[in-house]
């Protein structure tokens, strides 16, 4: 538990010196999501989604791991959508329980899904799908909650 304690917190740094970095938004967010996948071995799919507020849609933006097929997701619809219409982070530990949800891969089976505020207002999303089922902790949300402060600051 201590080692994932330190990973978390160094990986924390590491997002704030990408976020503060001199390359543009969506370079900086695909740089951010692809140290996450490479660093926790559950984060099988990591990308952002941004608002378009004039449609209250979500929009994809980087990303890494499969692609889907779900460029655009409703406010309300699927995980994503709940998570945005709600302003609050949405931890589902087991997938296939879930009546609303848009499924990318057979594969996943656990997703969490972080928003972005600013100014009170949700202008993105990260987003984290998982092969393993009931993978995310406490410390995971803890931690994406905080990574989802600092990126706050490229919107």
């Amino acid at each position: 538990m201590r080692d994932k304690k330190k990973l978390l917190n160094n990986l924390l740094g590491k997002v704030r010196e990408i976020a503060d970095g001199p390359i543009d938004r969506d370079k900086k967010l695909l740089a951010i999501c692809e140290r996450l996948r490479e660093n926790v071995a559950y984060y099988d799919w990591v990308g952002f989604y941004t608002v378009d507020s004039s449609k209250r849609n979500l929009v994809l933006g980087p990303f890494v791991g499969e692609p889907t097929e779900h460029v655009t997701i409703p406010f309300g619809k699927g995980i994503c959508g709940q998570a945005a219409e709600r302003k609050e982070t949405f931890v589902v530990q087991d997938v296939s329980k879930e009546t609303n949800y848009l499924s990318c891969s057979p594969r996943v089976r656990s997703e969490i899904v972080v928003p972005i505020f600013k100014k009170s207002q949700v202008v993105g999303e990260l987003d984290i799908d998982s092969h393993t089922s009931s993978p995310f902790t406490q410390e995971d949300r803890e931690f994406l909650e905080n990574v989802s402060k600092i990126v706050s600051q490229l919107f």
